[in-house]
């Protein structure tokens, strides 16, 4: 059996918005969850000027981006704060870590036990998005609904004959 990949690709981006709109919409309410403030003093400890202002920027990205790609909203202009994001977290948080997301040291008795992530999600993420950009949204998105709508009021309507 041979796959015809035609057939797939439009829907090829369906997978992808959703785990990155929910991956950023994920992190963001985790920020709300336990509180800006509580992020902001981790971007201080971090050296990050302003962590107040950065911090509900960063959690207004995350947010506003995540259900943006989640619904295929303007993904072009989302997606660059949404690469700053990553590319911070990914230079002053992840880079000293390696590269594995996954470090597992030990299994005691509360359970299994990992260090600190490298920049592998970071760099999936950043996949993912460009992939989006260059692939664009695919069907079941709001940028596929209004390029349509905008193209069907960019055609001429022929008369009906009866």
């Amino acid at each position: 059996m041979r796959l015809n990949r035609s057939l797939f690709t439009p829907w090829a981006s369906i997978p992808l918005r959703l785990i990155v709109g929910y991956g950023f919409l994920e992190h963001g309410l985790l920020k709300v969850g336990r509180g800006v403030p509580v992020f902001a003093a981790a971007l201080a400890g971090l050296g990050v000027p302003s962590p107040q202002l950065m911090a509900w920027i960063t959690v207004i990205v995350e947010l506003v981006g995540g259900v943006a790609v989640l619904v295929g909203a303007y993904l072009e202009w989302f997606s660059i704060p949404m690469i700053v994001v990553l590319l911070v977290a990914l230079f002053t948080v992840h880079l000293p870590f390696g590269f594995s997301s996954i470090k597992f040291l030990a299994v005691t008795a509360t359970g299994p036990q990992f260090g600190k992530p490298g920049i592998e999600c970071d760099l999936l993420y950043l996949a993912c998005i460009a992939t989006l950009l260059a692939a664009g949204p695919g069907p079941f998105a709001f940028d596929t609904w209004r390029r349509r709508l905008r193209h069907a009021r960019q055609q001429p309507h022929e008369p009906r004959s009866e």
